[in-house]
């Protein structure tokens, strides 16, 4: 493997969009792998993702694009997937080209559904790729701010700290700071959790909560989140990092979150399924919420906000009721 190489984006969404407009400000060329052929036809013709980040342009002529995965894959070194976590285990179905002698860096804030494992996990578990070859990217960092060049910043966590500081350069320009970690699990499990607390942030605005309570509801967010990472992996972390704290108040606050945006629907009084079709995204923190819960029961940490969101989502109790017992319980 030549690490870094040839570096692909997989993935054809907002986030794949910002990350390519990321690492096109850095890099001379990129490949990138769209599912349908079609859309790629219209990028090339339009200059821009046809579907996501519209007012992002694009050089196609720096691009490679790619509708077979196996093909990107073989023609790449570095792989930067970013897809929404549902439809991950999906695309790797298709593959016939071996990872385990690439760099994978992912992109995706969420778990392998029915699987419950994190996306490191899986990919070392099933396609034999050595922990120092698999970095992850976190942080407050949405994908229409990136598009819009505002100041953000992200977290690059690998088990090898040299690489992670050599990948530290892809992700660093004159609108993007990126740091190094080696807490893999850590960051990718808070990826999951700041998703979830989002969806509570969402339903108590919704139910028409003020911004006093939201406080007290991410003040005792972020306490949970530190008492399930210490029970999971209990290593030194700093829990009010950036890529912590900081990601838990975007996701929580940001009119751009998806999961803040669902938790709203579902606080209105809509329903999860009217929530998700009504939406053009995918909600990652639904998902997570019952891989959280389910990984929960081996470890037994206290989790009260999330068991409340399964209660709602999965057990269809009343927001109005689980709300206000949670709320008896914060301080």
């Amino acid at each position: 493997m030549s690490f870094i190489g040839r570096i692909a984006i997989i993935g054809g969404g907002s986030w794949a969009t910002a990350l390519a407009k990321i690492v096109l400000s850095t890099q001379e060329r990129i490949n990138w792998y769209m599912r349908r052929p079609d859309r790629i036809e219209d990028f090339k013709h339009m200059k821009h993702n046809p579907a996501y980040l519209s007012s992002v342009t694009f050089d196609t002529d720096r691009i490679q694009f790619y509708a077979d995965i196996n093909q990107v894959i073989e023609e790449s070194d570095t792989l930067i997937f970013a897809t929404p976590s549902p439809f991950f285990k999906q695309h790797l179905e298709k593959l016939q080209i071996p990872l385990k002698d690439k760099f994978i860096i992912s992109a995706i804030k969420g778990i392998v559904p029915d699987e419950n494992m994190l996306i490191t996990d899986y990919l070392t578990e099933y396609y034999k790729v050595p922990s120092d070859n698999i970095a992850i990217i976190s942080g407050p960092c949405h994908a229409e701010e990136i598009a819009l060049g505002r100041l953000s910043y992200l977290t690059i966590a690998c088990a090898n700290l040299k690489k992670a500081e050599r990948i530290v350069g892809i992700f660093t320009n004159n609108y993007l700071r990126s740091t190094c970690s080696q807490d893999v699990t850590g960051i990718e499990y808070a990826s999951v959790l700041k998703n979830i607390y989002a969806i509570v942030g969402g339903i108590c605005h919704g139910m028409k909560y003020g911004d006093n309570f939201q406080a007290v509801l991410v003040s005792n967010a972020i306490k949970e989140m530190q008492r399930f990472l210490n029970t999971v992996l209990a290593i030194e972390r700093d829990i009010t990092d950036s890529v912590y704290l900081g990601d838990l108040l975007v996701t929580a606050y940001s009119r751009y979150s998806r999961n803040r945006t669902f938790g709203t629907m579902i606080g209105k009084g809509y329903s999860v399924k009217t929530a998700q079709l009504e939406m053009e995204m995918i909600a990652e923190g639904y998902y997570g919420t019952k891989c959280i819960y389910e990984i929960n029961e081996k470890y037994k940490a206290d989790i009260p906000i999330l068991n409340a969101l399964y209660d709602i989502l999965y057990e269809q109790k009343s927001s109005i009721s689980t709300i206000r017992k949670l709320s008896e319980t914060f301080c």
